[in-house]
C-alpha cells in the first residue's frame, strides 16, 4: 500500500524556494507514494510545471485570503482572517519598533499566520502519514493537519532574520522533523534554537534537472541580451535587501574604472525595485547594469550570460546558483555566511568579499582571467547538482 504524503506551500511564483519544491515533486517515486499538494493559493508561473502525478487540492477560501489587499479579504466576507491579519499586523508594528527592524523583515509574514490561525479550517480531513510544511512561517501544518508525522523545511540563515523566538519555538516543537537545506543553515538555526537539535535532518534541495536543461533550450534572448563584446553578468532573485541588488550599480562602476567590460544583467521582482533603479542612475550605470524583470524562464538567460553572480547579504542555500552551475556556468557569490556550501571556492566558482570595493577588486581580476573562467566551467559540467538521491532521506521521515 503507497504511504501518504501532504505537502503544503504558498504559492507558485518564480523564487528558488518554489523551484526546490517542483524538484522535490519531480524526485519522489510515485509508485511508492500518492502526494497531495495544498497552495494557499493557485497561482504563479511554476503551476503549469507540477508534476502530472501529484494531486493539487482545491483553494480554501481562509488560505486564499493571506498575502492579499485586506480590501479584498473583507469583499469576499472573510471577515474572521481580516480580523486576525489586523491584529497581527499591529502587533508586527510593534515588534519592529522595538527592535528597531529593518523593513524587509519576517515579523509581518509570521504574525500573519500566527494571528490567523484560529480561523483556519482543517486542510483535509484525511489522516497521512507524513505531512510537510516547505515554506515558512509553519504554523497551520502544525495545527490544521493530521498526520502521523509532520516535517517543516528551514531555507534561510535565521542568523539574518529576527523571529519571535517564543512564539516560533512552540511551533517547531509540533513537529517531528526539522528539515535544513544545508549545514550552514543548519548551524544558524540552532544558534536561535539550540534546543531544537534533535529533530534536524539534513535534505539538500533537489533540482529538477531534466526540465531545467529542457527549458534552456526553449528561445535564445539575443534581442535582450546582446553579443555586445562585454562580459554578461547575470543575477536572479526577488528585489529585497537579502539579494543586494541595491549595491550592484555601485560594484559595476567599480569594474568598469578598473577596466573590465562588462554589462550586468538582472532578473527578478519586488518591493526594491525603485532602489536598484534609482542606485543605477545615481551611479550612472544605465548603459551597464540592465533589469529585465519578470521571466517565466530564466534558463535561456543563464545559458546566455558568462558568469553568474550572486550578491546577496544572506541566502539559506540559493538555487539559482547551483542551477547555473548545472548549465556550465562559472559562478561568483559574495561571503555570506553559507556561501562556502554552495561551492568549492576556485572549482566550480569562487567567493568573493561582501563590501563593494573589495567585492569588485577581486571580481575584476576573475572576469579578466579566461584559464580560471574556463575551468571552472569544465568543472561545473562535470558534477552532478540535481541532488536528486537525497530523496531517498524522504523514507527515514516516516520512521523515525
Amino acid at each position: 500500500m503507497k504511504k501518504s504524503i501532504l505537502v503544503f506551500s504558498h504559492v507558485m511564483e518564480i523564487g528558488g524556494a518554489e523551484r526546490a519544491l517542483l524538484g522535490l515533486l519531480e524526485s519522489i517515486d510515485y509508485t511508492r507514494y500518492e502526494v497531495d499538494l495544498f497552495l494557499m493559493r493557485h497561482s504563479g508561473e511554476l503551476m503549469q510545471y507540477i508534476p502530472a502525478q501529484v494531486n493539487l487540492l482545491p483553494e480554501v477560501p481562509q488560505y486564499a485570503s493571506l498575502a492579499i489587499p485586506i480590501g479584498e479579504v473583507l469583499r469576499k466576507r472573510q471577515f474572521g482572517v481580516a480580523c486576525g491579519r489586523f491584529i497581527g499586523k499591529e502587533n508586527a508594528k510593534k515588534r519592529i519598533r522595538e527592535l528597531k527592524l529593518p523593513a524587509d523583515n519576517g515579523v509581518q509574514l509570521e504574525y500573519s499566520h500566527k494571528y490567523t490561525r484560529r480561523w483556519m479550517s482543517k486542510i483535509s480531513e484525511k489522516t497521512y502519514d507524513l505531512a510537510i510544511s516547505f515554506l515558512t512561517p509553519h504554523y497551520f501544518v502544525a495545527e490544521k493537519v493530521n498526520a502521523k508525522r509532520k516535517a517543516a523545511w528551514i531555507h534561510t540563515d535565521y542568523t539574518a532574520v529576527r523571529v519571535d523566538v517564543e512564539s516560533e519555538l512552540a511551533m517547531w516543537n509540533r513537529y517531528d522533523h526539522i528539515i535544513s537545506i544545508s549545514e550552514s543553515v543548519t548551524e544558524s538555526f540552532l544558534k536561535v534554537f539550540p534546543s531544537l537539535s534533535d529533530k534536524i535532518r539534513l535534505i539538500h534541495n533537489m533540482l529538477p534537472q531534466k526540465s531545467i536543461l529542457k527549458q534552456a533550450d526553449e528561445f535564445t534572448v539575443q534581442n535582450e541580451m546582446p553579443e555586445d563584446g562585454s562580459i554578461r553578468l547575470l543575477s536572479i532573485g526577488r528585489f529585497c535587501r537579502a539579494k543586494n541588488y541595491d549595491n550592484v550599480p555601485d560594484i559595476c562602476r567599480r569594474l568598469l574604472d578598473a577596466g573590465v567590460n562588462v554589462t550586468w544583467y538582472i532578473i527578478g521582482y519586488g518591493g526594491s525595485e525603485q532602489l536598484i533603479r534609482d542606485k543605477i542612475v545615481e551611479a550612472g550605470m544605465q548603459d551597464h547594469v540592465v533589469i529585465l524583470g519578470k521571466k517565466d524562464n530564466p534558463y535561456p538567460y543563464i545559458k546566455a550570460c558568462n558568469v553568474y553572480v550572486q550578491p546577496s547579504r544572506y541566502e539559506g542555500n540559493s538555487v539559482t546558483v547551483h542551477e547555473a552551475q548545472m548549465l556550465g556556468k562559472p559562478v561568483i557569490i559574495t561571503k555570506y555566511l553559507t556561501a562556502s556550501n554552495q561551492l568549492q571556492d576556485g572549482v566550480d566558482g569562487v567567493i568573493v568579499p561582501i563590501e563593494n570595493g573589495a567585492c569588485a577588486e577581486k571580481m575584476a581580476r576573475i572576469l579578466q582571467n579566461r584559464e580560471v573562467l574556463a575551468r571552472m566551467h569544465e568543472n561545473c559540467l562535470h558534477r552532478d547538482y540535481s541532488n536528486q538521491a537525497e530523496v531517498i532521506k524522504i523514507d527515514e521521515l516516516f520512521c523515525r
